[in-house]
């Protein structure tokens, strides 16, 4: 399961000697410590030695160092700087403000701030509606949390979180034409995050909900629908209509129908509930959800009160199995969870032409690779295998339909559109087993998730103007 990967990668700038076989002597070090070499620089000549930038990736930190030990090893071979690509890409964080207007001369300053933008709070103040018009509200998400569940690494901290919800926002200008802001909290009181959220919301058209730990984040993502905005819990949502999207296009290839399929899933937290309500909302009928201790169904005793309701939603047969067991004849698996939550005999024991998704990140439920000759199509969270679910498919389009309706909250009609107009970028005549969903970087993707969000907004009822009205 050892990939190489560009977010373990350094730069090496070494002083070699100008002899010839210098430079294969340090490559063949890399190749020997498995390092995969990539850009080569000249930096400069001084004498009889070069200096270069060697760019070398790795699977971790440690391999990153045991290459760099390598290439110190070498006679005529001297080490000046190891640069982690990562971490200078971080420096000074990820993201910036601008201005969007000129701010010369006198004139500029008077209407841009004292005394001009008072009559703009006069405006404003009158009638609090037009602040969609004159300020940033219209384009603002804020992207808020307490560090508790970050990415595989768990309860962080506020600080450690930065990184993550800095990258969000990025993700939001870069593909959804969005302006987000991370606010990341210090605290893990419910009524203080929900407090929090009610205070900063006038500034903002929409709230982006990031790495909460379960089962907190659905008592403050249901609080918070009363804001008046779209709310939207992207661990969530944005897991489940980036997971349905794909399943659509899984089931296309295979020629199932999602109201027919047997569905069993692993991990019924924040991102697996969400999945199954997605899948339900879509016409999925048998979904079984599977926690450590195998199904979840309804009288299984000490289920905490979000487990008790996902159980009147799903096992209509009151299975009680392991996961594995449950996986005998099932069509589709879907996995949210952990490493090992299911075994390769127990995906062996599924349906003819079975669909496996397995999202844990980085190591997979089950490995992919002891599986592949075994079903028909295999997904993961990571973009070293075909078929990445990953979330930035459908956040900033999400996010910019809301916004450009003006929406006052995100309804499963929004979600379902949204994955639906995910799976559509991919014609149906070039699907296949390694594409069911399109590339994070096909910038088709956004427009058109944005476009049937914003459609789906004005039939369910929440948009307050037209998609197609200028700002």
């Amino acid at each position: 399961m050892a990939h190489v990967s560009p977010s373990f990668s350094a730069t090496l700038r070494v002083a070699l000697e100008d002899k010839p076989g210098s430079f294969a002597r340090l490559a063949g070090a890399i190749g020997e410590a498995a390092g995969s070499l990539g850009a080569i620089d000249l930096v400069r000549v001084e004498g009889s030695t070069k200096i270069r930038d060697v760019t070398v990736s790795a699977t971790g930190e440690e391999h990153l160092h045991r290459i760099a030990e390598a290439v110190r090893s070498l006679d005529g071979v001297e080490v000046l700087r190891v640069s982690d690509r990562t971490f200078l890409m971080h420096l000074g964080g990820k993201i910036e403000i601008r201005s969007k207007i000129p701010l010369k001369t006198r004139d500029d300053l008077s209407m841009a701030y004292t005394p001009g933008v008072a009559r703009i709070s006069e405006a404003v103040a009158d009638d609090p509606e037009t602040a969609w018009n004159l300020t940033i509200k219209q384009n603002t998400v804020a992207v808020v949390s307490d560090g508790t569940a970050v990415l595989g690494l768990g309860d962080i901290g506020p600080e450690a979180a930065m990184p993550v919800m800095e990258g969000k926002a990025l993700l939001f200008k870069e593909f959804g034409g969005v302006d987000a802001w991370p606010i990341c909290l210090a605290t893990k009181d419910v009524d203080e995050i929900v407090a929090v959220c009610r205070a900063i919301a006038p500034g903002f058209g929409g709230i982006n909900l990031e790495d909460i730990s379960s089962p907190r984040c659905f008592e403050i993502e249901s609080r918070l629908q009363e804001l008046d905005i779209p709310v939207f819990h992207d661990d969530q949502h944005g897991t489940a209509i980036v997971v349905l999207a794909a399943l659509v296009n899984a089931l296309e290839l295979v020629g199932k129908r999602l109201e027919d399929v047997r569905i069993v899933t692993t991990g019924v937290g924040a991102a697996g509930v969400a999945t199954v309500d997605a899948l339900l909302a879509a016409g999925a009928r048998h979904v079984v959800g599977c926690d450590h201790e195998g199904a979840v169904y309804v009288g299984r005793p000490g289920l905490p009160p979000h487990k008790a309701s996902f159980a009147e939603r799903t096992n209509p047969d009151g299975l009680d199995r392991s996961a594995d067991e449950a996986l005998e004849g099932a069509d589709v698996y879907v996995g949210l969870s952990v490493p090992g939550a299911v075994s390769a005999d127990g995906i062996r024991r599924m349906a003819k032409d079975a669909i496996v998704f397995a999202m844990a990140n980085p190591v997979p439920e089950v490995d992919p690779d002891a599986i592949h000759d075994a079903v028909a199509v295999v997904a993961t969270g990571r973009s070293d295998y075909p078929n990445q679910i990953n979330n930035v498919l459908a956040f900033p389009g999400v996010f910019r339909g809301a916004l450009d309706v003006r929406a006052s909250g995100i309804t499963p009609e929004m979600k379902v559109a949204a994955a639906r107009a995910i799976a559509a970028v991919i014609p149906k005549a070039e699907l296949g087993p390694e594409y069911v969903i399109p590339s994070v970087f096909n910038r088709e993707v956004a427009p058109r998730v944005a476009a049937d969000v914003a459609a789906a907004a004005e039939a369910s009822g929440v948009a307050r103007r037209p998609a197609h009205v200028p700002t």
